[in-house]
């Protein structure tokens, strides 16, 4: 049976050919249209040169960084066989410089931030499971599979000679790879001093040749006093939206701010009371979060993978697995040359075309950072297990989790900021500064595209806000906070949100993703004026060794 990659490759191969070969002229007048269009989406993408000061690194470390940035390569290799298949195959067929240059930006013919829509000829619609299952494998047919790892977060699902489902881990799938990716590791761990981080190198080999990352996670939650930190591996679950079980491939290369990261080191310590202080009953925050949690701040240096296909994480919490989560919390990494790229060069020329004039003083990058910072602790706190019995989060609520968990995060961190600015332990700024930059940070957000989990949860958010007067619209498409009903809109739709999850209520939280994760129509004008601006709609990396100066 031929591999699903090279299938999906020729398939694309073929349909761009079909679609370039035609009548010449006719051709021609489409290859003029198509590179004003795609300059035009290349262009909406501000590139950033990912640098910091690296002069406090000792020679080994250096030489580690090095040894990353060609790990990291790998990881963005098997990104694209993850999400498309032959890069080569498909890149070579692309003939005008602008639609290559937005389809690497992509890792492929869809464009992520534009609902995923196909910017090339003949494509058609990103499959929902990418390159993870069959492309004709039904829902039906795989809930009737009855194996134990076909809902793993680290493996594939392929078919038999006789046409029926198999599973394969990662690790056999993409041995050669990760083979040499291991390798590496054990090359940069031989020149680790710090006894942490030569632990996670070690034991993170370990995890790609036998897709068991636990003990590599767990060695990441103890890494405390590297100055270099690297997340690699397969992580995130969003380029599965068939179920959203699968993990893709991803990596940061970091370098730790540590003037930045000492501000932060006493929130960490307060994340069970921010737990128990949730607008829920009691039984949706029984589950007390690790304590050995952390937060710090980073200048990333390399993005591969994942974390690189359209919109750019500007922060971390991590690891996703439950159990760690529960024994030990997780890190919280604060990107900071990312976001205040992003708030520069975008949110803060949105504000000034969507926001009230009257409040646009209160966009503020120090209230930016807060609620993205507890964005990321939030995803730590709420319930990870069902309070029926129906049993994990994630598994029950299937493709819907993503959405659900991504809102929680935005909206509960949103929350947590207000209590600790009551509690005294925010004391800059003022909490309008925080409400006015979120309402902001949704018009960046949702130009992602609603087709995302982060997309939908920012319009199920913006959403409730309307409805509920916590923000309105004027005549001439100017949003204002109404400062004094805000507080207690925030306290409904955390509620609503962790009780869904603890519920475990799919259908419950399908009506609401379906009827409320759209932009409306009124937004969606407001919207395109911030592209007759040309805002950009997010930023693009130029990044490596060279760049760092190694």
């Amino acid at each position: 049976m031929k591999n699903l990659a090279f299938i999906l490759a020729f398939v694309f191969a073929a349909a761009i050919v079909s679609s370039c070969g035609s009548d010449k002229k006719k051709d021609d007048q489409k290859t003029d249209s198509t590179t004003v269009s795609m300059k035009d989406k290349v262009n909406q993408y501000a590139e950033v040169e990912l640098t910091a000061d690296i002069s406090h690194l000792s020679d080994k470390e250096k030489q580690i960084l090095v040894i990353l940035f060609d790990v990291a390569d790998l990881m963005n290799e098997l990104y694209w066989i993850q999400s498309l298949g032959d890069k080569s195959g498909f890149l070579d067929t692309i003939k005008d410089a602008d639609a290559k240059r937005f389809a690497e930006i992509n890792y492929g013919p869809w464009d992520r931030l534009g609902d995923n829509k196909s910017f090339i000829d003949g494509i058609g619609e990103k499959p929902l499971g990418a390159n993870f299952y069959p492309t004709d494998m039904t829902k039906e047919e795989f809930e009737k599979f009855d194996n134990p790892d076909k809902t793993s977060l680290y493996t594939l699902i392929r078919r038999n000679d006789d046409g029926s489902l198999k599973v394969v881990w990662f690790h056999e799938a993409y041995k050669e790879q990760l083979t040499k990716a291991h390798d590496l590791l054990l090359e940069a761990a031989k020149l680790a001093d710090d006894a942490g981080f030569k632990k996670y190198l070690e034991l993170r080999a370990e995890a790609l040749i036998t897709s068991d990352y636990y003990p590599s996670d767990m060695a990441w939650m103890d890494m405390k006093t590297s100055n270099i930190d690297f997340v690699v591996g397969p992580i995130e679950n969003y380029e599965d939206a068939l179920f959203g079980y699968k993990a893709s491939f991803e990596s940061f290369i970091l370098i730790k701010d540590i003037e930045w990261s000492k501000k932060l080191e006493r929130f960490a310590k307060l994340l069970p009371d921010l737990q128990k202080q949730l607008p829920v009953d009691d039984k949706y925050k029984k589950e007390v979060p690790g304590a050995d949690s952390d937060m710090n701040v980073y200048s990333t240096v390399y993005y591969g993978g994942d974390c690189n296909a359209g919109s750019k994480t500007i922060a971390i919490n991590l690891p996703n697995d439950e159990k760690v989560q529960l024994n030990k919390g997780t890190r919280k990494l604060q990107l900071k040359n990312s976001m205040q790229a992003k708030f520069d060069k975008i949110l803060l020329p949105i504000a000034n075309i969507l926001i009230d004039s009257s409040q646009r003083q209160y966009v503020k990058f120090d209230a930016f950072f807060h609620n993205v910072m507890f964005h990321e602790v939030a995803h730590g706190l709420g319930i990870k297990n069902t309070v029926n019995g129906k049993g994990n989060v994630r598994e029950v609520l299937q493709d819907m989790y993503s959405s659900l968990e991504e809102g929680k995060a935005d909206i509960t961190g949103l929350f947590l900021v207000t209590k600790l600015r009551e509690m005294g332990e925010i004391t800059d700024g003022d909490i309008k500064e925080n409400y006015v930059s979120f309402v902001a940070g949704i018009f960046r957000s949702v130009r992602f595209g609603a087709a995302s989990a982060h997309g939908k949860a920012n319009m199920m958010c913006f959403n409730f806000f309307m409805d509920n007067g916590a923000i309105s619209r004027s005549d001439k498409g100017l949003y204002l906070v109404n400062f004094d009903k805000m507080p207690d809109v925030v306290i409904a739709l955390v509620n609503k949100i962790i009780t869904i999850q603890g519920e475990g209520d799919y259908a419950a939280a399908k009506k609401w993703v379906e009827t409320d994760g759209i932009v409306p129509a009124d937004l969606q004008k407001d919207l395109d004026k911030l592209q007759e601006n040309k805002i950009p709609v997010d930023i693009v990396f130029k990044q490596g060794k060279n760049v760092l100066g190694l």
